[in-house]
């Protein structure tokens, strides 16, 4: 008997130390799951922003809605230390708006909006050309939503500590907005 309960408590210790050992090497959630450059060409893996609160944003440098990286850059510098992160995608798919370079681009966006919040490569947000980041922020299956293309510059996606994507939020809504300011409070009270 208690060569038995001994094997039954070796074999429950062993069952627990493998669901610890595969838990501390989960793959990342299937929205953090993307590879993406920096505007200066590095190599990124939004894996490293797993267990924050992620604003997506498409932005632009010469659109009406681009003093919208201020509110940005404020609500990054307020809610940072609770584990928000923003993160720009720049895009030249609406009206031509992001014509530069990434140095113009960087540049632009630290000297007029004092933009430190982590900023990437410029990309397409809709089509055939688009990153997978967004072909998944903007599917049915990816976000459960609002599936559809993006509409314009500013458009925002919320994703939450534990990977889904729980708003999308329109080019207008300024990121001062309550449609903005409440999903963010809810999602960083959450504690990883």
């Amino acid at each position: 008997m208690k060569l038995s309960f001994l094997t039954l408590l070796l074999g429950t210790f062993t069952m627990v130390q493998g669901l610890n050992m595969s838990s501390a090497h989960a793959e990342p959630p299937q929205s953090l799951n993307f590879k993406v450059k920096t505007l200066t060409g590095e190599d990124a893996d939004l894996s490293q922003y797993a267990g924050k609160v992620i604003l997506i944003v498409n932005v632009a440098s010469k659109c009406g809605n681009t003093p919208q990286y201020a509110g940005l850059q404020e609500l990054y510098d307020k809610h940072k230390a609770d584990g928000l992160v923003v993160l720009g995608f720049p895009c030249n798919q609406f009206g031509g708006q992001e014509p530069g370079s990434a140095k113009d681009i960087g540049e632009f966006c630290e000297a007029t909006y004092g933009v430190k919040f982590p900023m990437f490569e410029k990309i397409d947000v809709n089509g055939p050309n688009a990153h997978p980041l967004y072909q998944y922020l903007t599917s049915y299956s990816g976000n459960g939503i609002q599936p559809g293309p993006v509409k314009w510059n500013f458009e925002k996606f919320v994703i939450g500590r534990n990977g889904d994507v729980v708003a999308r939020i329109g080019a207008r809504v300024k990121p001062d907005s309550k449609d903005v300011t409440e999903v963010l409070a809810k999602e960083l009270a959450k504690k990883q």
